[in-house]
C-alpha cells in the first residue's frame, strides 16, 4: 500500500477526464450525482442500520431514566395523606398507566449507569451521521480538481541537434487498454495496492495492516490508500491531510468504483500520476525518461516507472538513477510476491541494463537564454502540445562564454569591485550563439544581457561618428580636441588632456569625448536618434547633447546588435533565438524563414566605420582585446564615475558584447572598458574558433540523443607531446592535484595550479596502479599522460584544480568548461 499523500509535483496536472463523469447538462448531472448517492447508501446500509440500533436503544434508556426521574420530584413533592396509599403503592399505580414502556423506566431509575451510556452512544452517533451527510452532500464532481492550464513540455535543442534542456510539464499520449503494458500494470498493482482487483474502492485489510506497522514503527511509514483513492485525490481532490478530504476521498472512491471498470480505474490513474521531471502520466514519463512511448517499456524500464510514484522528485533517475534502480529492485520483489512474475524472471530484470534517453539537466547559464526564448515560443507556437525547439544556442561557444566572465571575475572582481558581468554572442546573421545573463543564475535570474538598462558611456559614439561618416565626413576628417562648452555642460577628456587638431579616426580610437561632443552638435542630436533607431536601439533616448556620451540608457543586446549592424550592413540587425519549433505532428509549428530584403547601410560610410573600430583595438583604447592573426574591430565604454564598463568587439563572422558593473549601479575601482570588458572578449575570441573546430559534445550532454553528422574540415590528429631528454614512465604518488612524486622527482604539471584535500585524495584514487609517462624539462615542471590523454587537462575538465595564469589555451578552456559545468571545486 501507498502512503497517504505521495509527492506532488509543483505544477497542477493537466486534464483527465473521467470516462463515467459528464457535468455539461446539470439535468444529467443531478440525476448521476442520484444514482451515486443510492449506490454509496447501499455500501453504507450496514453501518447506517447498526448505528441505528444502538441511538434507538440508547434513546429508550434515556427517556425511562428521565421518566422515572420525574415520578421521584413528584412523589416527594406531594404530602402523604392519611387516607392514601403508602408511597410504595403509588410506584405501580404510575407503572400500570405507562404499561410495559413505563415499566422499563422504572426499572431504569435503579441502573443509572445505563442512563449514561445510552447518552455516551447517542451524541457520537449523532455527530456522526451529521458528519457523514454533510460530507456526502458536499462532494466534489469527478474530474473537477484538474485545470489545464495550457504549460506543456518544451524540449530545447542546441543549434547542432544536442538536446540540453527541457520545461514544462510533459503530458504524452492518453493511455487506452491496447497501449497498456502488462508489465507496467502488474509493477503498479503489484507496489502499489495489491488487493485492487479485489476490493471495492477501500481496502479495510490494508488500512489494518498500515495501522498496525505505523504503529509499530513509530510513525507514519505506510498508508491505506487505493489506487481508486489515489486517482480520486488526483483528479477530484486536494492534497490537504484532513479528515474530511479523506472522508470524501473514501465516498468518491466508491462511486468511482460502481461507474468504472477495474481497467478504467487503472488507466485513468497511469494517465494522471506524477513521475517526476515534469512528467505527467506514464506514456509522458516512458518518453522523459526513455525516449518511448508507454506500450514499448520493458519490465526493468516498467519497474522502475513504477516505483517513481512514491517519491517522483527524489527518485527521478535524471536525478537520482541510483535510487530509482535500488526502488526498482523493490518493485520487481513485489512482482514476484504478487506472482506476476519468477524469480528468475525478475533476477534477469536486474541485470538488464537500463538506459536513459534523456536529456540532462539544463547547464545552470544557459537558463538566462532559455527565458529569454521562452515568450517566443509562445508567441510563435502557442502552448498546445509538447514541442521541441531548435535554438540558436551554440554549447560550446556557451560553454565557454560563461568560463571566461567566471574566470575574471574570479580573479579581479573583489579586487576592482565588480560584482556582475553579462555577455552577449551574435552571429552575423543574428543567430544568439551564447549568452551570460549573470554571474550565477541560482543566485539570481535577473538577465543583464537583455533587462538591464545601463548608460553606455562611449560605447554610444558608434552612432555618433557613423552619422557623421553618412553625412560627408571620413575618418580623415580632422576636428579640434579642445576644451568645449555646450550651454551648462563641459565635456572633458578621461585623461584631462587636449590633443589639438586630430583626425576622426584618431579621436575614435582614443575615445576623445571634446570631439564627439563637437561631432553631436554639428550633425544633431535628433540625427543621431535616427540612427540609433536605424540600428535598432528601442530605448528612450534623450534629445541632450551629452547622449553622444552615453547619458541614455540602453541595454547589452541593443548594443550588440548595433554593432552587428555595422558588421553585416542590415538596418537593423534582428537578433533571434529559435529556428524551429515542432509539435506531435508531422508538420513543423514554425521554420524561421530568411528575413525579407531590409534596408542596408551605404557601403562607403559602413566601411569607414569598420576601419574606426579597427583602429581602436590596434592602437587604441581597446588593445587589451587584441588576438594575434585575427581581425577585429571594437570599441569600448566607461559610464560616469566607473559605474558601467563595456566592450563590444567583431571579427568577419561574430559580434560579442560584454558589460560589467553592480547591480546597485555602485561606483567600480577605476575600471575602465578597455579592462576587464576587453580582456575578456579576448579570451572567449582567443579560444572560440579552436572550441568549434573541436566540435566535441560537452560532458553534460553525453546522456541526450546524438546530434546529427555536421560536416567540417578534418581535424589534424593530435600531435604528441615532446619528448625531452628526462622522459619519466611510473605510478606517481599525489602530493596536490597539480604535483607528482614519480620515481623519486617531483613533476609539476605544467599550467596547473594544484588543490590539496579531498581533491587530492580523489586523484590519488583515480591514479592507483596507473602508469603516468611524463615530459620534464630542467625546472620539473612538464606535462603528462595516462593512457593517451593528458592528465593536466583531465584534471581541469574535472575541477580538480585550477588553471593558472599562463596555462595554454587548451588547459584554460578545460577550466573554463569545468567552472561552466559547476564540477569539482566549482561546484556549489
Amino acid at each position: 500500500m501507498t502512503p497517504d499523500a505521495p509527492e506532488r509535483a509543483p505544477t497542477d496536472p493537466g486534464p483527465a477526464r473521467d470516462p463515467g463523469a459528464d457535468t455539461s447538462d446539470p439535468r444529467r448531472a443531478a440525476r448521476e450525482a442520484g444514482r451515486a448517492a443510492r449506490d454509496l447508501f447501499r455500501h453504507l446500509w450496514i453501518l447506517i442500520a447498526a448505528a441505528g440500533r444502538v441511538v434507538l436503544q440508547a434513546g429508550r434508556s434515556g427517556f425511562s431514566r428521565i421518566a422515572g426521574a420525574l415520578t421521584r420530584r413528584r412523589d416527594r413533592a406531594q404530602p402523604v395523606a392519611a387516607d392514601r396509599p403508602a408511597a410504595a403503592d403509588t410506584v405501580p399505580r404510575v407503572v400500570a398507566g405507562h404499561g410495559r414502556f413505563a415499566r422499563r423506566f422504572a426499572r431504569l431509575r435503579r441502573r443509572p449507569v445505563l442512563l449514561a451510556a445510552g447518552a455516551a452512544i447517542l451524541l457520537p452517533a449523532l455527530a456522526l451521521a451529521v458528519y457523514l451527510l454533510a460530507a456526502l452532500v458536499t462532494l466534489p464532481p469527478l474530474g473537477g480538481a484538474i485545470v489545464d492550464t495550457g504549460q506543456r513540455a518544451i524540449t530545447v535543442e542546441a543549434d547542432d541537434g544536442r538536446v540540453f534542456a527541457t520545461r514544462g510539464s510533459f503530458r504524452g499520449q492518453k493511455l487506452t487498454a491496447a497501449d497498456l503494458p502488462a508489465n507496467l500494470a502488474e509493477a503498479i498493482v503489484a507496489i502499489e495496492d495489491r488487493r485492487f482487483y479485489s476490493h471495492w474502492g477501500i481496502d479495510l485489510r490494508g488500512l489494518a495492516r498500515a495501522a498496525w506497522r505505523n504503529a509499530a514503527g513509530g510513525g507514519v511509514r505506510e498508508g491505506g490508500s487505493t489506487i481508486t483513492q489515489q486517482y480520486v485525490r488526483l483528479t477530484s481532490l486536494n492534497q490537504e491531510k484532513t479528515l474530511w478530504r479523506k472522508v470524501q476521498e473514501a465516498f468518491l472512491a466508491l462511486r468511482v468504483e460502481t461507474t468504472m471498470s477495474k481497467d478504467e480505474i487503472l488507466l485513468g490513474y497511469l494517465d494522471t500520476a506524477y513521475f517526476g521531471a515534469g512528467a505527467y502520466g506514464a506514456d509522458a514519463a516512458a518518453r522523459r525518461y526513455f525516449g518511448k512511448p508507454a506500450k514499448a517499456l520493458t519490465l526493468p524500464e516498467a519497474a522502475m516507472l513504477a516505483g517513481l510514484v512514491r517519491a517522483p522528485s527524489q527518485l527521478a533517475p535524471t536525478r537520482n538513477l541510483g535510487g530509482a534502480k535500488e526502488r526498482a529492485d523493490v518493485v520487481l520483489q513485489a512482482m514476484v510476491e504478487t506472482g506476476a512474475i519468477t524469480q528468475k524472471e525478475a533476477d534477469a530484470a536486474r541485470k538488464q541494463s537500463v538506459t536513459l534517453k534523456s536529456p540532462p539537466e539544463a547547464p545552470p547559464g544557459t537558463n538566462y537564454f532559455l527565458d529569454m526564448i521562452a515568450g517566443d515560443v509562445k508567441r510563435l507556437a502557442g502552448t498546445d502540445g509538447d514541442m521541441t525547439v531548435r535554438s540558436t544556442l551554440n554549447l560550446d561557444l556557451q560553454s565557454l562564454a560563461e568560463g571566461v566572465v567566471a574566470r575574471r571575475l574570479d580573479k579581479d572582481g573583489a579586487k576592482r569591485k565588480v560584482g556582475q558581468a553579462a555577455m552577449v554572442v551574435l552571429s552575423k546573421a543574428g543567430a544568439i550563439l551564447a549568452m551570460v545573463g549573470g554571474r550565477d543564475y541560482e543566485d539570481s535570474q535577473f538577465n543583464r544581457a537583455v533587462q538591464a538598462k545601463r548608460q553606455p558611456g562611449s560605447l554610444f559614439k558608434l552612432l555618433v561618428y557613423l552619422t557623421a561618416y553618412e553625412q560627408g565626413l571620413t575618418p580623415e576628417s580632422v576636428m579640434d580636441d579642445r576644451p568645449v562648452r555646450i550651454g551648462d555642460w563641459e565635456p572633458e577628456n578621461d585623461d584631462g588632456r587636449y590633443r589639438g587638431p586630430v583626425p576622426l579616426r584618431t579621436a575614435f580610437a582614443l575615445s576623445i569625448n571634446t570631439v564627439a561632443a563637437q561631432l553631436g552638435q554639428d550633425v544633431g542630436i535628433p540625427a543621431v536618434i535616427a540612427t540609433a533607431r536605424k540600428l535598432g536601439i528601442q530605448s528612450e533616448l534623450p534629445n541632450v547633447p551629452s547622449l553622444v556620451l552615453g547619458s541614455g540608457t540602453v541595454s547589452l543586446l541593443e548594443m550588440t546588435r548595433a554593432y552587428g549592424s555595422v558588421l553585416s550592413g542590415r538596418a537593423p540587425l534582428a537578433s533571434f533565438g529559435i529556428h524551429a519549433i515542432r509539435g506531435a505532428g508531422p508538420q513543423p509549428l514554425y521554420v524561421r524563414a530568411e528575413p525579407a530584403p531590409a534596408a542596408t547601410l551605404a557601403q562607403e560610410p559602413r566601411q569607414m566605420m569598420l576601419d574606426s573600430l579597427q583602429a581602436v583595438v590596434d592602437s587604441g583604447t581597446g588593445r587589451a582585446a587584441r588576438v594575434p592573426g585575427q581581425i577585429i574591430g571594437g570599441k569600448t565604454g566607461t559610464s560616469q564615475d566607473f559605474r558601467d564598463a563595456w566592450f563590444v568587439g567583431m571579427t568577419p563572422d561574430l559580434v560579442v558584447g560584454v558589460w560589467i558593473g553592480n547591480d546597485d549601479d555602485s561606483p567600480m575601482n577605476r575600471m575602465f572598458g578597455g579592462e576587464m570588458p576587453a580582456g575578456i572578449f579576448h579570451d572567449f575570441i582567443q579560444r572560440a574558433s579552436a572550441q568549434l573546430a573541436k566540435n566535441r559534445p560537452r560532458p553534460s550532454a553525453e546522456r541526450a540523443e546524438p546530434a546529427p553528422a555536421v560536416a567540417s574540415a578534418p581535424q589534424p590528429a593530435p600531435q604528441p607531446i615532446p619528448v625531452a631528454s628526462s622522459e619519466i614512465r611510473g605510478v606517481p604518488e599525489v602530493i596536490d592535484t597539480g604535483t607528482l612524486s614519480l620515481r623519486g622527482r617531483t613533476v609539476r604539471l605544467l599550467g596547473v595550479v594544484g588543490e590539496r584535500g579531498h581533491l587530492a585524495r580523489q586523484l590519488a584514487k583515480y591514479l592507483r596502479r596507473r602508469e603516468v609517462v611524463c615530459s620534464v624539462s630542467e625546472d620539473a615542471a612538464g606535462r603528462c599522460r595516462i593512457e593517451g590523454d593528458d592528465l593536466a587537462a583531465l584534471i581541469l575538465t574535472a575541477g580538480g584544480a585550477r588553471a593558472s595564469d599562463d596555462a595554454p589555451p587548451d588547459l584554460l578552456g578545460a577550466e573554463e568548461q569545468a567552472r561552466a559545468e559547476r564540477v569539482g571545486l566549482w561546484g556549489r
